[in-house]
């Protein structure tokens, strides 16, 4: 090695070491005969470099020569920039998804898969869209996931010294979860011809999240059962049910009578807005509303009755006094007791309706859900 090399790197650790001492340095000076060193060390590596490449029969560094491209092995990755080009052409001009795509899709039917970095955005504003989906209890496993339940609760008893207690048997149910389709027509407005890509991107977004939860919180609330989620109230059997005839204070105080204090945490009053307007225009004995309307932190009206919090939805009928025993127009729920199972793999599949020449682009998804647990649902319906 180049003797001046050795005494340049000698030199560095001592400097080192003085730094990281007790003692006084002067810090400019070490700093500029540092630099000082490490321009002498470059230069000197550098001419040791290319002397040794001349010996050696090799040319120095600086000299470039043309070299045949590298052929890679080309990876068709659905996040990729030209999966997303190519699935934009699909969804505005119905141009098919190149072989390759295709392949990499393990799809036949249905149509092309979402991108990742699209889908990803689509969840994330399904889990986030309107009042009743952010309450719920969301997994995502595989059909047949069964959720094990019990009837009975083991009570605790007081025994005298040296006693034992009656053995309690708890009997297991399960509620098993199927998968059904969800498809959904999205109205995507594409008006241009030619688009950006994020352009695209933010549209396919809105009206593929929104169509998704809407159809999602409709069943989480009175979805049938068959080929579709089971909602809350689909079975009027189930928790406590009070016909109402008129709205009235004591319409309240029996519905918060009938929640069970283990369910009182988290239970919350679920209605339309018009329901909702009914009530707050009434006056307790003492002429105070029953209803309050406050501001949250972040300037949100935060909705209560007695102290209870009100989801508003959509999907319920407004109270009026034609209302049948059969029909329910509000009910408190603890929403965690109900569980989402869905499958985010959304595709989407483009084709044109013969009988009225449109486009029409349509998105699938696998989901099912259901009640798991009935002991904190109240519900509200007519008197009829």
């Amino acid at each position: 090695m180049n003797k001046r090399l050795i005494e340049i790197r000698n030199r560095k650790e001592e400097i080192r070491k003085a730094l990281q001492g007790e003692g006084k340095v002067d810090l400019k000076a070490l700093q500029e005969e540092l630099r000082s060193l490490d321009a002498e060390q470059k230069e000197i590596e550098e001419r040791e470099k290319i002397a040794h490449d001349i010996n050696v029969g090799k040319e120095s560094s600086s000299v470039h020569k043309r070299q045949k491209p590298e052929e890679v092995a080309v990876v068709h990755d659905l996040d990729s920039e030209e999966y997303r080009k190519a699935f934009m052409d699909y969804v505005t001009r119905g141009t098919a998804i190149p072989t390759e795509f295709r392949d990499a899709t393990n799809t036949t039917d249905a149509g092309a898969l979402i991108p990742p970095v699209t889908l990803n955005r689509v969840v994330e504003k399904i889990r986030t869209y309107g009042n009743v989906l952010p309450l719920v209890t969301r997994t995502a496993y595989a059909s047949g996931l069964a959720i094990p339940t019990s009837d009975v609760k083991p009570v605790a008893t007081w025994v005298s010294e040296g006693a034992t207690s009656t053995k309690q048997k708890k009997t297991l149910g399960t509620i098993t979860f199927s998968h059904f389709k969800l498809r959904c027509a999205v109205a995507v407005t594409l008006e241009t011809e030619y688009m950006s890509l994020s352009a695209f991107e933010d549209t396919i977004v809105s009206n593929v999240a929104e169509a998704m939860a809407v159809a999602l919180e409709e069943a989480i609330i009175k979805g049938t059962g068959s080929g579709q989620p089971t909602g809350i109230i689909k079975d009027l059997t189930k928790g406590t049910a009070i016909n109402v005839a008129k709205l009235g204070y004591d319409t309240l105080v029996n519905a918060e009578a009938a929640v069970p204090q283990a369910y009182e945490a988290g239970a919350v009053w679920v209605m339309t807005k018009q329901t909702f307007m009914q009530f707050i225009g009434m006056t307790d004995s003492e002429g105070q509303p029953i209803a309050r309307v406050n501001a949250g932190i972040n300037g949100v009206p935060a909705r209560t009755l007695l102290g209870r919090n009100v989801v508003l939805c959509e999907y319920l009928p407004s109270f009026a006094a034609t209302l049948t025993k059969g029909n329910v127009f509000a009910f408190i729920y603890r929403m965690k007791d109900y569980v989402l199972n869905t499958n985010y793999s959304i595709a989407m599949k483009v084709y044109e309706d013969n009988e009225t020449d449109d486009i029409v682009r349509k998105s699938i998804m696998i989901a099912d859900g259901r009640p798991v647990d009935f002991n904190s649902l109240v519900l509200l319906t007519g008197n009829k």
